[in-house]
């Protein structure tokens, strides 16, 4: 079955062409899926921006806070699992609105925490909503845009993430040194109002609306359409087992990162840190964003004309040197400089996965295939948060940054298994 989508105009020239001449519920889908990711962004990252603050209030260890960032996405990847089911049985837009809400709530009530363990509830009922908001817009993206500028839609949509990234740098600066820690989580509750507009304004895919008459319909038609468990059935489950590795590895290595370069940055020198003030703290992640933007948006036009399967593995090598030698630095100008060039090879390769996955899965379970691939990845991932506090503790941060960058290398040497599937109409 192959998805039905407007037609797009002949000129689509230029560096916006592509959006010219895209329909108007097209455009729409893009603009909800990039801010749902973009608030799932800025709730998200406060713990990581906020974690000096909250060990030293709360008495943890770093290997505690590991752990927190560990359980967050584990609730991530349940959640994943359970709003991609949600999005292909009850619609992608319906999804993301219930895990918008989610995440929202949550993070707000991490404020009022006073233990380990009610920030620990709070983290995995967050992640739930955090994994829900990818599978969901990543459909909502894949089925509303044609092959031809698949790949760059969804690199703007992953851009969304460095935007509330940096965001939430921004209101951290501000927020933590007037107000604490806890002030900065109930600014999280924010995103709920989004729900309102999403409700109102965007429409379900074609493409799903079609496989759900199919599904009313019932009959032979409705059992040809297939299921989630066809993921698991004969070649498709060497590939999804593949996809789900390069994942793990990659999202390792993210998480690794990003997890701990604020507190990296800001914990005092005895710690392990660089021991820089959260103002400066937070204008050095900010401007990590920069690079990270720009490797989610270069990336996404790149492989609209290049092959996805050698961009992708270009940039988690080059992740795999540099991610390392961040660790290794203390200059803050150097670091100031080289982080935005991490960012950008260290994450935007991520703008990739939503296309690849959309064009190897049907539409009938393509959410939740997506979600499984994306999320049983982000469970192996997991122990990264935990094992660099773990190995920041006991042998420094550049060793575990090291281990992290080598968890790159691993997922660019899974690329041998993955095919090449740019242009692929959708099934």
């Amino acid at each position: 079955m192959t998805a039905t989508l407007a037609p797009a105009a002949s000129d689509d020239s230029g560096l916006f062409g592509w959006w010219r001449v895209a329909a108007p519920h097209s455009r729409k889908a893009l603009i909800a899926a990039s801010l749902g990711w973009a608030l799932d962004a800025f709730d998200v990252m406060l713990f990581s921006l906020t974690l000096s603050a909250v060990i030293a209030e709360l008495g943890l260890t770093k290997t505690q806070a590991g752990a927190l960032g560990s359980i967050t996405l584990l609730g991530g990847a349940v959640g994943g699992l359970i709003f991609g089911h949600v999005a292909d049985r009850y619609g992608r837009t319906r999804a993301m609105m219930a895990s918008v809400l989610l995440y929202s709530v949550f993070t707000a009530l991490c404020g009022l925490s006073q233990t380990f363990w009610q920030f620990a509830a709070f983290r995995a009922l967050l992640g739930l909503g955090m994994g829900g908001e990818w599978a969901s817009g990543a459909a909502l993206v894949s089925e509303t845009w044609p092959a031809k500028h698949r790949g760059r839609a969804l690199g703007y949509m992953q851009s969304s993430w460095a935007i509330g990234f940096a965001a939430a740098a921004m209101v951290v600066g501000y927020v933590l040194p007037r107000y604490g820690w806890r002030a900065v989580f109930f600014v999280g509750i924010l995103p709920a109002f989004f729900v309102l507009w999403l409700r109102g304004s965007v429409e379900e895919p074609e493409a799903w609306r079609a496989m759900q008459r199919v599904r009313l319909a019932g009959g032979a038609a409705a059992r040809a359409s297939g299921s989630v468990l066809d993921i698991f059935r004969g070649k498709m489950l060497g590939l999804t087992s593949i996809v789900t590795f390069m994942n793990a590895c990659a999202l390792f290595g993210w998480w690794g990162l990003n997890g701990w370069v604020p507190a990296y940055l800001s914990l005092p020198t005895t710690q392990g840190g660089i021991g820089l003030s959260t103002e400066k703290m937070s204008w050095l992640v900010a401007f990590m964003q920069v690079g990270m933007w720009l490797g989610y948006v270069t990336f996404g036009y790149v492989t609209d004309v290049m092959s996805r399967k050698r961009v992708y593995v270009f940039y988690l090598l080059m992740a795999s040197l540099l991610l390392p030698l961040y660790g290794s630095m203390t200059n803050p100008m150097i670091l100031l400089f080289l982080g935005p060039l991490v960012a950008f090879f260290g994450t935007g390769f991520f703008s990739g996965f939503g296309g690849v996955t959309a064009e190897i899965y049907p539409t009938a379970f393509r959410a939740s295939a997506q979600g499984f691939t994306y999320n049983i990845g982000r469970i192996a991932s997991a122990a990264a948060p935990f094992t660099v506090g773990k190995l920041a503790t006991s042998m420094g941060f550049q060793v575990a940054f090291a281990v992290a960058g080598s968890a790159y290398l691993l997922s660019a040497m899974s690329w041998a298994g993955i095919p090449e599937t740019r242009g692929r109409e959708l099934q």
